[in-house]
């Protein structure tokens, strides 16, 4: 399965130092419900204001330097929030069923938009700041993410419903599945797809199948090896529909996201 993009902004204009991030998938416990964790550290000094870039997932984003954690939810096109305040800290992808799972609360409900994770977890979210802060390395980390999450899993989640086996298969690589086929594949109706996205996720599986090419193309683009006509192959027909969806979803053309994605050094502790 793969993971989407994290972490889930660029700055809006290059700083003069490159980010550093650590990215790992989840283990295998917590894969239905995380896709994975994104340690960052941003460059010293004022930061530009962000550009959350489209996502599938709901994304858990917590900060070791006084910020509130938060979670926001799937994008189908970039924003630009009014100030950057992350600085230091960890990004959790979150699939639908994780987002119901671990805090009890549906995508759909922060479909577009960032909620304190206080509202959602109450005293744990200040609970996971703390902890997180404390270990010395990223590896320890990710170790003590994977063990509050398993142990805060509600007992009545269910990963694999029909809604959430057909959003993990628009993740795959393949790129190119029709919602027609994909329902006939599930055996129900593009209808019944339409409506269970809907309440699942907040957004069309149309729109998630569009966001997961954008995210695979992303991935791709972070390959100091990569080309332009490789993210083609990642769903789309040509470079000109490339080039149309990237100004589209990100703001920018493809050759500028690819350097802003280039723009990161490893992060190892």
């Amino acid at each position: 399965m793969a993971t989407h993009s994290l972490p889930a902004s660029l700055p809006a204009q290059p700083p003069a130092e490159a980010y550093r991030i650590v990215i790992r998938a989840s283990g295998r416990r917590l894969r239905p419900y995380v896709l994975g964790w994104a340690g960052f550290r941003a460059p010293a000094g004022r930061l530009p204001p962000s550009r959350m870039l489209p996502l599938n997932a709901a994304t858990l984003i917590i900060d070791f330097t006084g910020m509130s954690a938060i979670v926001t939810g799937p994008r189908s096109a970039a924003t630009l929030p009014a100030r950057t305040p992350w600085r230091h800290g960890v990004a959790v992808g979150l699939t639908p069923a994780g987002m119901s799972a671990l805090t009890g609360t549906s995508m759909r409900e922060v479909a577009g938009a960032t909620v304190h994770l206080a509202d959602l977890l109450g005293a744990r979210a200040a609970e996971l700041t703390g902890r997180l802060a404390a270990p010395a390395n990223w590896a320890a980390r990710f170790s003590l993410l994977e063990q509050l999450l398993t142990a805060w899993l509600r007992p009545d989640a269910v990963p694999n419903g029909v809604i959430m086996q057909a959003w993990l298969r628009l993740q795959e690589p393949d790129g190119r599945l029709t919602i027609g086929a994909l329902a006939d594949e599930l055996g129900v109706s593009r209808r019944y797809l339409e409506l269970g996205f809907r309440r699942s996720v907040g957004l069309s599986p149309k729109t998630v199948a569009r966001i997961a090419r954008f995210q695979r193309a992303v991935d791709l683009l972070r390959r100091p090896s990569a080309t332009l006509g490789q993210a083609v192959a990642c769903g789309y027909a040509d470079q000109s529909h490339l080039t149309r969806e990237i100004r589209a979803m990100a703001g920018m053309t493809p050759k500028r996201l690819f350097a802003f994605v280039q723009d990161a050094d490893p992060l190892t502790g």
